[in-house]
């Protein structure tokens, strides 16, 4: 049997229908506008492998301030699996990434094997979430309280963000905010911003994360004040495995549990952030 022959190249915006078809066959939930984000940010590294003018597989890096490297969308058709095209792709963008402190992703378990092979150490796991449908919450005497994102707070925002998270996430941050600003929340203390949910429109659910808060209570308010806005539709949030009081909520309101993700890192971890404020993640392909 022949073995695959293809090439490695930088994705262009002209791609992101080929790379939808791909991420849309394994059922993932990016838009097109994801893709978009990740392959015109100016200081992104996102690449291809292509076989006869057939894009086979696809691997993208957030540059997070030259301080962590994100790796996400490591996809390959499933009929070129097998031949080698992710490790190359790997190897080929690792290469790319030698000047970062730290190289990190959010593995599913079929993956995790590989990049052990790459010298990524597991961090902690994530819990994905999901309703086919969110019901009607009832009011709650707190649910006033978080109120809409505006402009003027997206600076505040960045900075509590690269705190929690680790690392400055301004295009991302920015980003969602203004393709967003319906699903963009925060919650005030002493006028100073506490914390902050913000979400996307998906494939096939709404995503809410980042969700960032000092206390469970605080990130509950945000998260309800975010599925008033989402009744009888479907809703997907990845939840760090430690959070269980969130999980058992997420539960009673009809929430299952979807799969796993594997948070890893290679060199070093410098950049953790302020885990016991992270509630949820933006999604494995952002962090």
């Amino acid at each position: 049997m022949n073995k695959t022959v293809f090439m490695i190249r930088p994705m262009q915006p002209s791609d992101i229908a080929y790379a939808m078809n791909l991420s849309k066959a394994e059922g993932w939930n990016q838009t097109e506008k994801d893709w978009k984000l990740l392959i015109e940010g100016p200081q992104n590294v996102c690449m291809l492998a292509e076989c006869n003018k057939q894009i086979i597989g696809t691997t993208t890096v957030m540059n997070y301030s030259n301080q962590i490297a994100w790796i996400g969308m490591v996809l390959v058709a499933k009929e070129y699996r097998g031949e080698g095209v992710s490790k190359s792709l790997l190897a080929n963008i690792l290469e790319k990434l030698e000047s970062f402190k730290s190289i990190k992703l959010d593995a599913t378990p079929e993956g995790q094997h590989v990049y052990k092979k790459f010298d990524f150490k597991d961090e902690y796991l994530i819990t994905r979430m999901t309703t086919a449908s969110v019901k009607k919450l009832s009011l709650d005497d707190d649910d006033t309280l978080p109120e809409a994102i505006q402009f003027k707070h997206i600076g505040e925002i960045i900075v509590l963000d690269e705190l929690v998270f680790g690392a400055n996430r301004t295009q991302l941050i920015e980003s969602l905010i203004k393709e967003y600003p319906h699903k963009s929340w925060l919650l005030k203390r002493n006028n100073t911003i506490a914390g902050f949910a913000l979400g996307r429109e998906g494939n096939k659910y709404h995503q809410i994360g980042p969700a960032f808060a000092s206390n469970i209570n605080d990130v509950k308010m945000l998260i309800r004040k975010a599925l008033k806005e989402l009744t009888n539709q479907p809703v997907v949030m990845d939840v760090q495995c430690e959070k269980e009081d969130l999980i058992n909520w997420l539960n009673s309101i009809g929430f299952i549990t979807q799969r796993h993700f594997v948070r890893m890192y290679k060199k070093e971890n410098p950049f953790p952030g302020i885990i016991n404020k992270q509630y949820l993640i933006c999604g494995p392909e952002f962090g």
